[in-house]
């Protein structure tokens, strides 16, 4: 896997409240491209952030359908990569990406 490609994995990262309570236990949530494995995520995130990955879930969230002015919309289906680090390890969000 080239280096290009690892940059275009990793999205963005999600910050909720959700998120940052995952956190407290080591797990960082990123959006991710639709078609890559748990693998590449994996690989990426050790490459860019420089830290051990323990585990890789991913979840395919559906966008919903929306209305607006009463016009039907959908907003856009992500995959979203939720990684566990390694204890003791820390994630900085801005570096990296």
């Amino acid at each position: 896997m080239n280096k290009e490609f690892m940059y275009e994995i990793i999205r963005t990262p999600i910050i909720t409240e959700k998120s940052s309570q995952a956190s407290e236990h080591n797990k960082v949530t990123f959006k991710v491209r639709k078609d890559v494995s748990k693998d590449q995520i994996k690989q990426a995130v050790e490459f860019l952030f420089g830290v051990k990955v323990v585990a890789v879930n991913t979840i395919n969230v559906l966008g919903k359908v929306k209305r607006f002015r009463g016009r039907m919309g959908k907003r856009n289906d992500f995959k979203k990569a939720i990684v566990t680090i390694g204890e003791g390890q820390t994630l900085d969000m801005m570096a990296g990406v």
